[in-house]
């Protein structure tokens, strides 16, 4: 006998030898007998699982009994249907799928597995199987027949519990669609305008509607999707993360807590993007800016990309590269004095003040540094002193030159060594 989905039973060839009045005689048995049937198999389920949510229809009665006693009565009815051709004698209303559904949507919606679900089906099965089998003897069923009636009866419970499945599943979604919602509010209330005055009240409830316990310091990250169909990275339940926006974002707590760099690290392969500093959870808005600076950067090549890197690491690029028209003025300004000179040779002065304002050494340190003979050290810093004069003596344009000339070097104006350049 099969019985792949709900409705469906085809008689083996041993029940098929049966002859008709005792099937007949059979089948009017055990549908006499299915409300009691249920009765038993119910109260059963209620001794095994006494913390299982029963919900009960208009009149009180409960859904699970539809459930069990339509079960019976359907798989009995097609049973002889499939058996003798004909239909049932006595009126069985075919199981309704939305009973089993409702059972599995319920599991859902509680957050239980369906370990539970299928446990009880199965429970009720062996029960219904002992009645039917005395039904059985009484009528004279062949035991061949008795047999293969217990694997007709789990294959006809694969299909109601197919159903249950499906309606876990819907609930399953709907509940995961609910708390994304719900994350991204509270999301949208961490990285807001704190100007707006959402209380330190109304975002600990937020937080409370989504399991989320508040921390003392967040990080928030910008990512760039390495394809539009990229899986989410899986980065676990304390990190929220928003998947609607072109660039994805997610909210870190205490990002230097232990192992959650390397969890970090190993979640977001793949992936690229930076994360803004720690900060404290109020200005989580202060952190995301960060963020959003450094993929800019990133963006331009300025910074590494195909990774995801760390605002803390990057401190000085994200400092001398972000305010960009404030530095291309002082630049301007500071360093005036070269151009009148060829672009090479403005250059070469250039790297040679940045080494000697880096190390505050002589001829000989700055050569090293820069990979040159200490005689064309000297030289180029006469031609410095001759060009900027006794300014260059001066503590704060020493440190505006040291500014501009080290964002030159991070936007890659300036070279390293001059012995890294070929052809010097």
């Amino acid at each position: 006998m099969c019985a792949a989905r709900p409705g469906v039973v085809t008689a083996p060839s041993a029940w098929r030898e049966v002859p008709p009045d005792r099937v007949r005689r059979f089948v009017a048995g055990a549908l006499g007998e299915a409300p009691a049937l249920a009765e038993q198999i119910l109260d059963e389920i209620r001794r095994e699982y006494p913390r299982l949510d029963l919900p009960l229809d208009a009149s009180g009665e409960p859904l699970a009994l539809l459930g069990i006693r339509r079960a019976i009565e359907s798989f009995v009815a097609l049973l002889e249907r499939s058996a003798t051709g004909r239909a049932s004698d006595v009126e069985s209303p075919v199981v309704p799928p939305e009973v089993f559904q409702e059972f599995g949507r319920g599991e859902g919606l509680h957050g239980r597995s369906l370990d539970s679900l299928q446990a009880i089906y199965r429970l009720g099965v062996r029960l219904a199987w002992r009645r039917l089998a005395e039904i059985g003897q009484r009528v004279e069923i062949p035991a061949p027949a008795m047999y293969e009636l217990v694997d007709a009866g789990y294959e006809y419970l694969d299909g109601l519990v197919d159903q249950s499945v499906r309606g876990y599943a819907e609930a399953a979604a709907r509940e995961a669609g609910e708390r994304l919602r719900l994350r991204r509010r509270l999301m949208e209330m961490l990285l807001g305008d704190r100007r707006r005055g959402d209380s330190v009240e109304a975002l600990a409830e937020r937080a409370a509607g989504v399991g989320w316990a508040l921390p003392r310091r967040v990080a928030v990250g910008v990512l760039l999707r390495p394809a539009r169909e990229a899986v989410a990275p899986a980065l676990g339940e304390d990190v929220l993360l928003d998947l609607e926006y072109e660039r994805p974002r997610m909210v870190v707590p205490d990002p230097y807590a232990a192992g959650r760099p390397e969890l970090l690290h190993r979640a977001l392969a793949g992936w690229s993007g930076a994360v803004g500093p720690p900060v404290p959870l109020r200005d989580a808005a202060k952190s995301l800016r960060w963020a959003e600076v450094a993929v800019g950067l990133m963006e331009r090549g300025l910074l590494p990309s195909g990774e995801v890197l760390h605002c803390t690491e990057h401190t000085e690029a994200l400092v001398l590269l972000q305010p960009e028209e404030l530095l291309d003025d002082l630049s301007l300004r500071c360093l005036a004095p070269l151009t009148h000179c060829g672009p090479t040779h403005a250059r070469r002065l250039a790297e040679t003040l940045l080494a000697w304002l880096e190390t505050r050494g002589g001829a000989p340190e700055v050569a090293a540094r820069l990979g040159v003979h200490p005689q064309t050290v000297r030289y180029r810093l006469r031609r410095i002193r001759e060009l900027w004069g006794g300014e260059i003596d001066d503590p704060d344009r020493r440190f505006e030159l040291e500014l501009v000339l080290r964002a030159q070097r991070l936007r890659g104006e300036l070279g390293a060594t001059d012995a890294e350049r070929p052809g010097r």
